[in-house]
C-alpha cells in the first residue's frame, strides 16, 4: 500500500512539473492549470484513493506554507497598510460569513443559521498563493501586493475560528454570542503571544548556539510546526502563531543567520514551498469525483444552482467590502492619519476581484465530521463540500484568468514611489558605491597604492559610479537596457567558456577536483548575482 502511494505521489509530481512548465509557456498561473488538470485525473483509476486529508493539510502543509509567506512578507509594507490588512482579514471575513449565513439560511432547504455560519467560515478567506502567483509577472503597484499577501496571512485565522465556533454550535446545538466573542479575541491574542514566545526560543538558539547553515535550515523547518502545534495544543490560533512568529524571525534574519544560511535557506524553502503548493492545488481537482459521488445524482442540479448563487454573493460581498473600506478610509482620514487618504476606485476594484479561494477552504470543509455525537449524519455535509468546491473552482478559474486583463485595463499607477523600480534600484546601488569609495578613501587611503587588489576594487567602484550617472539623464532607461543586454550576453558567454575550461582542467591529474568545484561554485554565484542585478519586478 505504501509502495503504491509513493508511486502515485511521484506520478503527480511529474504532472505538476509539466503543468507548471506549460503555465510558464502559455503565461497562465500554475494554480489555475493544476486545478483544471486535477479534474480529469480524478477519474483515472490508478490515481483513485488519493484524497485530501484535513489533518494532513492543517498539520503538515499549512505551517510551512504560512511560515514561508510570513518570511517573505515585507514588515515595512505590512505595518504601513496594517489598518487595511486588519480590516480585510478580520472585519470583512466576519461580515462575509454573516452574509453567507443569512443568504444560505434563506433559500437552501434544511440549512440552519449555524450551518450558514459554518459555510461562511469555510469560504470567506481568499487564498494567498493564487493571487501572488497570478500577479507575479504582472506590473501592479507594490501596495496591492502588500495588502493581498498581508490579508492572506491573517484571514485564515479569523475564518477558521468562525468555523470552529459554528461547528461546535451545530454539534452541541448551543451558541452564546458573548462567550463566543470573548473566546474569539482570546484565541487570536494568545495565538500571537505563543507564536512570539516560540519565536524567541528559536531566536535564542540561532543567535547564541554554534549552528551551521544546515542546522539553521533544519531549525527553520522545525519552527513553524513548533509554533502551530504549541498554539493548537492549548486551542488557540495556530495560524496566527506561525504568522506572528514568522514575521518576528524574518525581521531578525540578518542578526540570527549567517550569509550562507540565508543563501542556502532561500533556495531550499523556495523549492519546498513550490512542491507543497503544487500538490495542494492538484489535490483540489482530484477531490472532485469524491465530492460528486457523495452528493449523488439527484442532488447535483440543485447543488449547482445553490453553489452559483453563493459564489455570486461571495464575489459581490467582497467587492462591496473593498469599496466600502475605501469610502470609510476617505471619511476617517479627516480625523486620523492614514496611509492613503484618497484610495480611489482602481485599488478597491482590483482587491475585490483578487479574492480567489484555495485549499484551506476545502480542507476546512473536509474536516467536518461525517457523524454527530448522537450517531446521526452531519446535516448538509455533502452539499457544503460541493458548494466549497464550486466556489474554489469558479474564483480560481474565472477571476484568476480575468485578473491580469483587469489589471491592464485599470492601469493603476504606483503612487507610493516617485521613481520606477529600476530607478530606485540604481539609486541604491549608487549610494552603496559612494559609501564604499568614501570608506576606502577615509580609512584605507594609505593602502590604496601598495595593494593591487584594493586598487582594483576602487577602480571597479569608480566605474560603477560613472555608469550610474547616466541614470540621471533623460532616456537613460532605454540606453541602459541596451547596454545591460549586451553586458548580460557577453558575461554569460564568458562564464560558459570558463566553465568549459574548468571541466577540461578537471580531467588533468595535476589539478585538484576541490579547486575546480570551488571555482565552478564561484561562477554559479556570479551568475546568480547577475540575475538578481538585472531582475525586473
Amino acid at each position: 500500500m505504501l509502495h503504491h502511494v509513493i508511486i502515485q505521489c511521484a506520478c503527480l509530481l511529474v504532472v505538476i512539473l509539466f503543468v507548471v512548465m506549460l503555465g510558464q509557456k502559455i503565461k497562465i498561473a500554475y494554480p489555475i492549470l493544476l486545478v483544471l488538470v486535477g479534474l480529469p485525473l480524478g477519474f483515472v483509476p490508478f490515481l483513485k484513493g488519493i484524497e485530501i486529508q484535513p489533518d494532513l493539510i492543517f498539520v503538515i502543509f499549512l505551517p510551512p506554507l504560512l511560515y514561508e509567506s510570513a518570511w517573505n512578507t515585507s514588515w515595512k509594507d505590512f505595518w504601513k497598510w496594517r489598518r487595511v490588512i486588519s480590516s480585510f482579514a478580520f472585519l470583512i471575513v466576519i461580515l462575509t460569513s454573516c452574509l453567507i449565513a443569512v443568504v444560505s439560511n434563506s433559500f437552501i432547504a434544511g440549512f440552519t443559521l449555524p450551518l450558514g455560519f459554518l459555510l461562511g467560515g469555510i469560504i470567506s478567506p481568499p487564498d494567498a498563493v493564487s493571487a501572488s502567483t497570478i500577479l507575479k509577472n504582472i506590473k501592479v503597484p507594490k501596495r496591492f501586493i502588500a495588502i493581498v499577501e498581508g490579508e492572506s496571512l491573517l484571514n485564515d485565522a479569523s475564518s477558521l475560528v468562525i468555523f470552529r465556533f459554528a461547528l461546535a454550535a451545530v454539534v452541541t446545538g448551543k451558541f452564546a454570542l458573548g462567550q463566543a466573542t470573548l473566546s474569539f479575541v482570546l484565541v487570536i491574542v494568545m495565538g500571537i503571544v505563543i507564536g512570539l514566545a516560540v519565536g524567541l526560543v528559536f531566536y535564542t538558539i540561532h543567535r547564541w548556539l554554534p549552528t551551521t547553515a544546515n542546522i539553521d535550515i533544519i531549525l527553520t523547518f522545525i519552527t513553524p510546526y513548533a509554533m502551530y502545534m504549541a498554539a493548537e495544543e492549548f486551542h488557540f490560533s495556530g495560524v496566527l502563531a506561525v504568522v506572528s512568529g514568522g514575521l518576528f524571525l524574518s525581521s531578525q534574519r540578518h542578526v540570527i543567520l549567517s550569509y550562507r544560511s540565508r543563501l542556502q535557506g532561500v533556495n531550499v524553502w523556495e523549492t519546498v514551498a513550490f512542491v507543497l503548493n503544487g500538490f495542494v492545488f492538484i489535490l483540489i481537482g482530484l477531490e472532485f469525483p469524491v465530492i460528486i459521488k457523495a452528493l449523488g445524482p439527484d442532488g447535483l442540479k440543485p447543488a449547482i444552482n445553490y453553489s452559483l448563487i453563493i459564489t455570486g454573493v461571495l464575489i459581490l460581498a467582497r467587492l462591496a467590502s473593498t469599496f466600502g473600506a475605501s469610502v470609510f478610509t476617505v471619511f476617517i482620514s479627516r480625523y486620523i492619519t492614514t496611509a492613503d487618504p484618497s484610495p480611489g476606485w482602481k485599488g478597491p476594484l482590483l482587491l475585490g476581484w483578487a479574492g480567489m479561494r484555495g485549499v484551506v477552504s476545502l480542507a476546512a470543509a473536509l474536516s467536518i465530521p461525517e457523524l454527530l455525537p448522537s450517531g446521526a449524519a452531519f446535516p448538509q455535509r455533502n452539499l457544503i463540500l460541493f458548494i466549497t468546491f464550486v466556489v474554489i473552482m469558479f474564483t480560481l478559474v474565472v477571476q484568476g484568468l480575468s485578473l491580469p486583463l483587469l489589471v491592464k485595463f485599470v492601469n493603476m499607477p504606483d503612487r507610493d514611489y516617485i521613481g520606477s523600480h529600476e530607478q530606485q534600484k540604481q539609486l541604491v546601488r549608487k549610494k552603496l558605491s559612494k559609501l564604499a569609495l568614501q570608506i576606502l578613501e577615509d580609512k584605507y587611503a594609505d593602502r590604496l597604492d601598495g595593494n593591487d587588489m584594493i586598487k582594483a576594487f576602487r577602480l571597479r567602484l569608480s566605474a560603477d559610479m560613472e555608469l550610474l550617472k547616466d541614470w540621471e539623464k533623460d532616456g537613460s532607461e532605454q540606453r541602459a537596457d541596451n547596454f545591460y543586454h549586451d553586458y548580460r550576453v557577453i558575461l554569460n558567454d564568458v562564464m560558459d567558456q570558463q566553465r568549459a575550461l574548468l571541466l577540461t582542467l578537471n580531467k588533468k591529474e595535476n589539478i585538484s577536483d576541490d579547486i575546480v568545484k570551488q571555482q565552478l561554485d564561484l561562477l554559479d554565484l556570479e551568475e546568480e548575482k547577475l540575475r538578481q542585478h538585472f531582475e525586473v519586478v
